[in-house]
């Protein structure tokens, strides 16, 4: 790993992850070894267990391990061995992962929902026995990760081994700082739109160092997808396997404005477009709810080299102007106007250790690096 002196933290890459397995990185009693093609550039693809249990609730289990209130809460148990089971659409569901962790002192991790379960409306979020909080694991944690999993737009086949979340392992604070975002921009360009780099005046950026990004409705058609109601059963796992009419409906947005409906979901894109460099990360973020009554739905990790190409040069101009940022948005309580160009979501940047042995979509075919209005692997194009 890296000198951590040098900086004031980082994330693990590719072969440091690799390193780990058998030891902060462990397969659960009874599961098949920690595959090479779950490693992503500075994350690592987790998967489900074998059984899937409906709870009548969620909960954070802050007062002991997950099985003790499962015992209390589980109303239903389906084996995902095989052919997988059917989850329901607005039900909640337990299932163990086949991973577990033995953190050293110096490593925290985080968990977010991989792309392919956002774009299919899945809430997961992660648990550890007796953390009190979602989605993350403290330094030095030890012992069984599960993931709670709710369709909320559609029913949907899943089977063990399917891969919804994803993990990351800090060393301090990785977090870039509004100076570091600001000087990184400048070297290396992150943000562009008309296909060029934004100048450096107009880049948006918080007080916590996150860049700002708004919605691009102007000049797509459609502009975005809405989910429809009353489907057949996703199938999550078979790339493929479904016409993108039977289960989406195109949004159009005349002169760059759309209403969206009160608890529907959508997809739609990023005006900007992102490039990450091949040393850092970065993860999208929900906006102050001041700016109206929609939420970004998921949170998005973006390996290192998300919108990269290897030819990328800064010399006399920019050669690649990056990949937009597919957006998973709900609407809440009202009808909700949007227009071309409304802030929708934040993006903060993460230094990792170095750059990886493979940057996002190097080796791997199944990636969203050239995305645009990009769907579910799941829903053939």
């Amino acid at each position: 790993m890296s000198n951590p002196a040098r900086t004031p933290g980082f994330l693990l890459v590719d072969t440091e992850l690799a390193s780990l397995f058998g030891k902060a990185l462990r397969s659960a009693k009874g599961a098949p070894r920690i595959a090479p093609e779950q490693v992503q550039p500075a994350s690592l693809d987790l998967r489900l267990g074998p059984v899937a249990w409906r709870v009548r609730a969620g909960f954070l289990p802050f007062g002991g391990p997950v099985e003790a209130r499962l015992a209390e809460l589980a109303i239903s148990k389906l084996s995902l061995e095989g052919d997988g089971a059917v989850l329901e659409k607005g039900q909640v569901y337990l299932v163990a992962l086949e991973e577990e962790l033995a953190l050293p002192p110096e490593l925290w991790a985080r968990f977010n929902p991989r792309s392919s379960t956002g774009r299919c409306d899945i809430f997961t979020r992660v648990l550890c026995d007796g953390h009190p909080r979602f989605d993350e694991a403290p330094a030095g944690f030890r012992g069984r990760v599960w993931i709670e999993v709710s369709p909320l737009s559609f029913p949907v086949r899943l089977r063990r081994g399917d891969r919804l979340a994803q993990l990351r392992l800090a060393q301090g604070k990785p977090a870039l700082e509004v100076n570091e975002v600001r000087a990184l921009h400048a070297r290396t360009p992150i943000v562009f739109t008309g296909g060029a780099a934004v100048k450096q005046e107009d880049l948006r950026v918080d007080e916590e160092g996150c860049v700002l990004l708004s919605v691009g409705l102007a000049d797509r058609e459609p502009a975005g997808w809405r989910a429809a109601r009353d489907t057949d059963v996703l199938e999550f796992s078979k790339e493929g396997a479904h016409e993108r009419s039977a289960f989406w409906e195109p949004v159009h947005a005349p002169n760059g404005r759309c209403i969206l409906g009160p608890g529907s979901f959508y997809i739609f894109a990023s005006k900007e477009r992102l490039r990450v460099p091949p040393k850092f990360a970065a993860e999208m973020l929900p906006v102050d709810t001041g700016i109206g009554e929609l939420r970004n739905n998921y949170a998005g990790f973006f390996d290192n080299g998300f919108g990269w190409k290897s030819s990328d040069k800064v010399q006399g101009g920019v050669v690649n102007d990056g990949t937009p940022a597919v957006l998973e948005v709900r609407a809440h309580d009202v009808p909700f106007l949007v227009e071309d160009g409304q802030l929708f979501c934040r993006l903060r940047f993460f230094r990792t250790s170095g750059r990886p042995e493979k940057i996002y979509g190097e080796g791997r075919a199944t990636s969203y690096k050239d995305q645009d209005l990009t769907l579910a692997r799941c829903f053939r194009a």
